[in-house]
């Protein structure tokens, strides 16, 4: 019991009133400011919680500091049962459980090993009570938080509501309650991306008919493009692509640069005034002075190395200690596991581009015209679901070893082996999901050669891009993927667990009937839900950040990536918290002051999505191409000025010519000699900027190829500097703790020095008193 009192002291906190100042400071976003205007068809702060429905959010004005013995005059103690919350009672439990030796005489130490060795089947906190019911197990009739998160939490109704997030923190802790605050501010900083993005698609559909390249596409039917196959694909005129063209200016139009930079600087924006609302968040839930500092050892360290001892600088205790040698040595091994993994998520990609390889002709001479005709999308939408498929069965695999490497370098706390874990799956996980999108952004249809002179896997033409572009095939893999992915991660979150939840409750109605089932204890009840994610929220921060990237690295080919996400987190908040609520045995309250090392991950997201959106922008869009011909090459040279007039004969000026007797010798004899509109094809036009055959050196690289690429380079740095300029200026302009905080902050710690003080010295002025009195008593009595 002495060891669970010294615990408390130094991880307990109690609330102390001091003076009522002025109310909480209740964060207010300015999304709320705005629809206010509108309060005369809107109803009164439509997206604000009801208040009659949660009577307890509001909290007294009470400063906090961590609770001691030596000055437990200082804190309110109204009742010693309900002094520290449940949270913190099921920590205590949790602390003692699983460093507590159960065989004397042997290294077998906490309640995780039990677990491990089936001894016991599970061990988890219990529910307050049922969902449906108003009343708590826990308080005796008194009001169930669980019910009160359902209804204004997780019921599909409040989806406009906004969460409430004190509540959830009261009854899952901070750790979870940090969690659902960075979700719902990532969500509502969506909101004017998701509009911009919209906005620039509509720009491309208002200006389609205005294109003056997609015009020249659709019109040319007098233009031959070359083969994009070896055996069967055929001749094409230009004019066939006339959709894909059009499709690929509702993605690729002169707003699409406006966007990336606009989305690398909200990047940043989210980020910055992220930290702002987590140090809010901090203060009114009692994190500021909470430390890692005092997270214990892990029982698995002690364990391990409990016959190394040396005495930490910082407590002056001795504890159990990892040679540096031992540690090194650890991290290597883990290293080279994670090299490996990558290069076999490399050999995957390479199996997708064999694929592609090999497909596009045998989709080329399929029977169905449909197919026929589409060949190339076929191939890239066959691709992108097969690619889908080996992402989601190489994350089992990727589970299991950043698991063992984990475990392998034996970290020292808890929050350094959720560090190493967390960075070894985002690793794996990220190559997995996009490595054949900059595969198709940055590397198909760049190093095919030419007509006459193809690069060769084997016998097989690597895949070149479709005469309109490639981006079409980069929308198309976004698309697919961010589709699927999210739809995916929705139905294991929660269809899965409805399934088998619905089993246990059909088994257990045939077992002990309707009114058994009814009865059965609280603990049963929560035993039959599903067991929550070993790992914490790990797959819940994994799936936003991931997300987090498809909506900022290639979000200069896709546009709409922050409306998808949009509505998808709309989405996840709510079947989240039903998860939490009513799927889900209940976790283990614990507490955290910030995202961890998810914050540094977004940041390195946010960074690479510059670099990114200039090298799409400069290599795979057709944004550079058209600005050089406009100002150096259209009817406009030379005239500073650039427009859908000035854009005249591009289409021309960037296709090459090509002579079909020069195909290579080992083509299908039949190549040559194709029909096309009845009369035999003697040139054939292909993207590229080269001579004609006829010229002294044939085919070799124009004067514009060398424009072109110089501006690209010139394009990518240009567009680096000025972005991360921008981004640094905002994060230099922007604090990270809000004004007025800052000033509540060194005001409180004036007036708990000041109380301090005082209290110290009333109580030493008491005691000189009783002190005196006792004195005078003796004096009289002395006779």
């Amino acid at each position: 019991m002495g060891f669970l009192l010294d615990w408390l002291h130094f991880c307990c906190s109690s609330r102390r009133k001091i003076y009522y100042l002025h109310r909480r400071y209740k964060f207010m976003s300015r999304m709320e400011k705005q629809l206010s205007r509108f309060r005369g068809w809107l109803p009164k702060k439509p997206m604000r919680l009801d208040k009659e429905k949660i009577p307890d959010l509001e909290e007294n004005d009470c400063y906090t500091a961590p609770f001691s013995q030596q000055r437990i005059h200082h804190f309110i103690i109204n009742n010693k049962d309900t002094f520290f919350s449940n949270a913190t009672r099921t920590r205590i439990v949790h602390h003692i459980l699983q460093r507590v030796k159960y065989e004397e005489g042997k290294n077998k130490i906490g309640l995780n090993r039990l677990l491990t060795n089936c001894t016991y089947e599970a061990a988890f906190p219990l529910h307050e009570g049922s969902y449906r019911s108003k009343n708590s197990i826990k308080t005796h009739g008194a009001e169930n938080h669980r019910h009160l998160l359902f209804e204004c939490w997780a019921s599909w109704g409040v989806w406009f509501k906004y969460q409430p997030l004190d509540l959830v923190r009261r009854y899952f802790g901070e750790k979870i309650g940090l969690y659902f605050a960075w979700l719902g501010w990532y969500t509502g900083m969506l909101f004017p991306a998701a509009i911009v993005g919209l906005f620039v698609f509509l720009y491309g559909m208002f200006t389609l008919d205005s294109c003056q390249v997609s015009r020249e596409i659709c019109q040319a039917t007098n233009i031959t493009m070359c083969p994009l196959c070896d055996k069967y694909c055929p001749y094409m005129r230009l004019s066939d692509s006339c959709i894909y063209a059009k499709v690929t200016h509702l993605f690729d139009n002169s707003a699409t640069v406006f966007f990336a930079v606009f989305m690398a600087v909200w990047a940043t924006v989210f980020l910055e005034f992220w930290k702002r609302r987590r140090a809010v968040i901090a203060y009114d839930w009692d994190l500021i002075d909470w430390e890692e500092e005092e997270e214990e050892i892990r029982p698995q360290f002690e364990a391990k190395y409990s016959k190394k001892e040396r005495v930490n600088p910082i407590s002056g205790k001795p504890e159990p200690y990892q040679a540096f040698a031992d540690k090194c040595s650890r991290l290597v091994v883990s290293a080279s596991g994670i090299f490996f993994m990558i290069c076999v998520v490399i050999a995957a990609v390479f199996g997708i581009v064999i694929y592609r390889v090999v497909t596009v002709s045998t989709f080329a001479a399929f029977k169905w015209a449909l197919i026929r005709n589409n060949s190339q999308v076929a191939t890239t939408g066959t691709a992108v679901c097969i690619n889908f498929c080996i992402i989601m069965l190489l994350n089992v695999l990727y589970e299991r070893v950043a698991l063992f490497l984990t475990n392998l370098e034996q970290p020292r706390t808890e929050s350094e082996w959720e560090n190493s874990f967390t960075l070894k799956m985002f690793l794996f996980q990220f190559v997995n999901l996009n490595s054949s999108t900059f595969y198709i952004a940055f590397f198909l249809g760049r190093f095919t050669g030419r007509p006459g002179a193809y690069l060769r896997l084997n016998k097989w033409r690597l895949e070149e891009c479709h005469p309109s572009g490639c981006l079409i095939d980069l929308c198309l893999q976004m698309g697919i993927i961010m589709v699927l992915k999210q739809t995916w991660n929705n139905f294991m979150e929660l269809g899965y667990p409805l399934i088998q939840n619905w089993w246990t409750r059909r088994r257990l109605r045939q077992e002990h009937g309707a009114q058994g089932k009814a009865n059965l204890p609280q603990w049963e009840k929560d035993y039959n839900l599903q067991p929550i994610n070993p790992y914490g929220l790990f797959e819940e921060y994994l799936e936003m950040i991931l997300q987090f990237g498809f909506t900022t690295i290639f979000v200069a080919a896709f546009p709409l990536a922050p409306l998808l996400a949009l509505l998808n987190n709309i989405i996840e908040i709510r079947l989240d918290a039903y998860k939490f609520i009513t799927q889900w045995r209940r976790p283990l309250a614990s507490r955290a002051k910030d995202i961890g090392i998810w914050y540094g991950i977004l940041e390195g997201i946010g960074i690479l999505s510059v670099i990114t959106n200039a090298f799409v922008i400069a290599v795979t869009s057709d944004f550079i191409p058209r600005l050089v011909y406009a100002y150096k090459y259209g009817p406009c040279a030379g005239q500073g000025r650039a427009g859908e007039k000035c854009m005249v004969g591009y289409v021309n000026a960037s296709l090459s010519v090509f002579l079909v007797t020069d195909f290579e010798n080992h083509l299908n004899s039949t190549l040559n000699e194709r029909e096309f509109s009845e009369q035999h094809v003697k040139y054939c036009r292909y993207r590229d900027y080269r001579d004609l055959p006829s010229a002294p050196e044939p085919y070799a690289y124009t004067l514009q190829f060398w424009h072109v690429l110089a501006a690209r380079l010139a394009f990518i740095i240009v567009f680096e500097h000025l972005v991360f300029f921008i981004k640094h200026l905002i994060s230099y302009l922007i604090p990270d703790l809000p004004k007025d905080l800052r000033d509540r902050m060194r005001r409180e710690k004036y007036l708990i020095q000041e109380m301090m003080y005082e209290a110290e010295l009333e109580r030493v002025q008491k005691e000189k008193k009783e002190r005196k009195k006792n004195g005078k008593c003796q004096h009289n009595e002395w006779p």
